[in-house]
């Protein structure tokens, strides 16, 4: 067996030949081994382990979508109240160097959930991951939000710019090695709320499927899963419902009581500064979406004309003259309007809104994205061709890229969903190469 072909039975990750061959050569050149035959002869356990290191992609940061802490925060709370469980047990899957993890405890500090209450469990591929977690030291690249007002509360000046985290904190999160779909993490039912956000994206469409069985099995009946933008559509396919909190991208399993412990949780829209944590259980509740529109005459009404279903190249020449989609006349509204009605479950309206937007505005690749994501699966051709649109006006847009490779594992077109991902791993990595720099 081949490189490439272990290293994808090791991590059930869908590589590239690019990136393993980067990866072998990286760890050739460090081993001062010049025969990859010889090389690839004497790949052993622990060099599949050093290999495994250089393909992973561990970059994350403090309160990432703070919007998914608050819901888990609330969560908690709610559960708590309930009674029944005196103890909330929660997994971060991949955790990479455990900014997800320390974030969900500092949320749940700050929403002032007793620390006897709840225990999360860390897990990921990266042995050296699990060692930087371990030891709960950030420099300022894992502080990126507005709202920096945590790092007061919960770190301690150790010198050249680096922060640690406080060690009652760390007390609450247990790091370990471990694959999400070898490994035993725990037993059925264990956990009440897990993180899983932008490890399916590297799947092909068999292993997402095995992983979200796994994830569902580990969830308890009435807990909450919190995903990665492009991930939703693959959950709902598999066992999940979408949760109507924006920016969350949170889901209960699909035979959960509607009514269980996420349901109408009172949420801000919008990004959720961690200084409020302490508040958010008696925050306001989102505003309403906007009225449905009335259906204009039928005589002055046009049918709305599809999304053309045509595969069009991200770079292809043809794209940019494509007329933006005709729709029935839509009262003015904003794309966070559309967004709005998209999460509050009315997607006709979120759509008629893009529509109207794009005939205004056809270099609005924001607009198109959305009007993908709204296609989904009910027309996967819309869908793709409005995704590509975007990345021709925005070639460095991640979501889009995500997305669209998730539609071509789908149709079963495994080198195109691998190319997608390559250069979705490459703007990932160069957006925040550029961020450390600066």
């Amino acid at each position: 067996m081949n490189a490439l072909a272990r290293l994808r039975a090791a991590t059930g990750l869908n590589l590239s030949h690019e990136a393993v061959e980067r990866a072998v050569r990286a760890r050739m050149a460090a081993t001062g081994n010049a025969d990859r035959e010889r090389y690839t002869a004497a790949l052993d356990a622990a060099e599949l382990a050093a290999l495994v290191e250089l393909v992973v992609v561990p970059e994350s940061w403090l309160f990432r979508d703070p919007q998914a802490f608050a819901v888990a925060a609330t969560y908690a709370q709610r559960r708590l109240a309930r009674g029944g469980r005196q103890l909330l047990r929660m997994l971060s899957v991949p955790c990479a160097g455990g900014e997800e993890p320390y974030s969900l405890a500092m949320a749940l500090a700050d929403a002032g959930v007793p620390p006897a209450a709840f225990a999360i469990d860390g897990v990921d591929l990266s042995t050296a991951c699990i060692a930087r977690a371990e030891e709960g030291l950030y420099g300022r690249n894992a502080f990126r939000g507005k709202d920096l007002s945590f790092r007061e509360r919960h770190f301690t000046p150790a010198g050249d710019d680096l922060y640690r985290i406080d060690p009652a904190l760390c007390r609450r999160v247990r790091f370990r090695q471990g694959n999400l779909l070898t490994s035993e993490l725990a037993p059925p039912g264990s956990f009440d709320v897990i993180f899983c956000r932008n490890l399916l994206i590297y799947f092909d469409g068999p292993t997402t499927a095995a992983a979200i069985a796994r994830l569902a099995t580990l969830l308890a009946d009435d807990g909450v899963l919190l995903a990665g933008y492009a991930e939703v559509p693959a959950f709902t396919r598999n066992g999940f419902t979408a949760l109507p909190y924006r920016q969350a991208f949170a889901l209960r399993k699909a035979g959960a009581p509607p009514d269980g412990p996420y349901d109408g949780l009172p949420l801000p829209v919008g990004d959720v500064a961690p200084a409020v944590r302490r508040r958010v259980a008696a925050a306001r509740p989102a505003p309403p979406p906007p009225p449905s529109p009335a259906p204009p005459p039928p005589a002055a009404a046009p049918r709305p004309r599809a999304v053309p279903s045509a595969s069009v190249p991200a770079a292809a020449p043809a794209v940019a003259p494509m007329a933006a989609p005709v729709a029935a006349p839509a009262p003015a509204g904003t794309l966070d309007d559309a967004r709005r009605l998209a999460d509050g479950g009315r997607p006709t309206e979120a759509q008629a809104i893009c529509r109207d937007l794009l005939a205004r505005q056809p270099e609005n690749a924001e607009a198109w994205f959305l009007l993908g994501l709204l296609a989904g699966d009910g027309a996967p051709d819309q869908a793709e061709t409005a995704l590509r649109r975007c990345i021709y006006l925005a070639p460095d847009h991640y979501d889009a890229l995500c997305h669209l490779a998730l539609l071509a594992g789908r149709r079963g077109d495994a080198g195109g969903q691998a190319s997608l991902q390559a250069r979705a791993a490459r703007v990932w990595r160069r957006r925040h190469s550029d961020r450390a720099r600066s």
